[in-house]
């Protein structure tokens, strides 16, 4: 019987390829055991389940690792992801933060979460704050997962889902506008676990990455409601082409920056008149 450490060790050497090989071979043995992951570290004195080694080589092949499991957690919830989906990332998290920060003790009562995927930055505010959002998406399987997402974390009475292309069709304002556009540029380079399993059409912009930017810019000042903000994502080198978008518009935008100390956020707003 191979021992759970040598089989997350050889499954380690075999994800060389990704920067948290060891962290997916443990996330693809727990889900293999049925266990969550804190639990499995805590004994590892178990035999390796029969299913583990078709998970390793869907990994090999560069499956991701959320696509395989079918889940992935982000900011205090976890969310069903599958193909056709854009996987959610832990630097979007930044847009939550940011919005705290502009709210400060009082909670935006109404959201709206352009381009919302399976639900993600929605799902996420409305485990933050008691209100009441709107996501928006082209895509009939992502929003087929966010269905199943707010219901499955109870937020059903609270989230609804509409297919549109950003905020074209969305009639009124909201407190708290998030949107994590495409914005990778079509000749740049992409890791091929992403460009060849993600959805091209939540991954690329245009030539400069700036293509639904500039849709959302002229958007955004009817949707964002007195007192309130957006937080919208961006590439860590985009903040200037950006913010100029929006300040065409008559959009004011500060940068917020990730973890990794990287421009990710711009935090707009529309300055009062007169």
């Amino acid at each position: 019987m191979t021992p759970l450490r040598i089989a997350l060790s050889d499954a380690a050497a075999r994800f060389a390829f990704s920067d948290t090989a060891r962290l997916d071979a443990e996330l693809l043995m727990a889900h293999a055991l049925g266990l969550d992951r804190s639990a499995m570290l805590l004994d590892m004195d178990r035999p390796v389940p029969p299913a583990f080694a078709a998970l390793v080589e869907r990994r090999a092949a560069r499956e991701p690792v959320a696509y395989i499991t079918g889940t992935r957690g982000f900011w205090t919830i976890d969310l069903s992801v599958g193909p056709g989906v854009l996987i959610p990332r832990p630097d979007s998290e930044t847009l939550l933060v940011a919005a705290a920060a502009h709210f400060a003790a009082r909670a935006p009562a109404t959201v709206l979460d352009l381009g919302t995927g399976p639900g993600t930055l929605l799902l996420a505010a409305l485990d933050e704050w008691p209100a009441r959002g709107l996501g928006v998406d082209r895509s009939a399987a992502a929003l087929g997962y966010a269905v199943r997402n707010a219901a499955t974390l109870g937020m059903a009475g609270r989230a609804a889902f509409v297919a549109g292309d950003w905020g074209g069709a969305i009639d009124g304002t909201f407190d708290l506008v998030l949107a994590n556009p495409p914005y990778i540029g079509t000749g740049e380079a992409l890791p091929d676990e992403v460009r060849g399993h993600e959805p091209a059409a939540a991954l690329f912009a245009g030539e400069d990455g700036l293509d639904d930017y500039r849709i959302l810019a002229r958007q955004l000042p009817r949707l964002i409601a007195p007192g309130g903000c957006a937080a919208v994502e961006i590439g860590h080198r985009q903040a200037a082409a950006v913010g100029a978008l929006f300040a065409a518009q008559g959009l004011s935008s500060v940068v917020h920056r990730d973890l990794g100390d990287r421009d990710r956020c711009l935090l707009v707003t529309v300055p009062p008149q007169g």
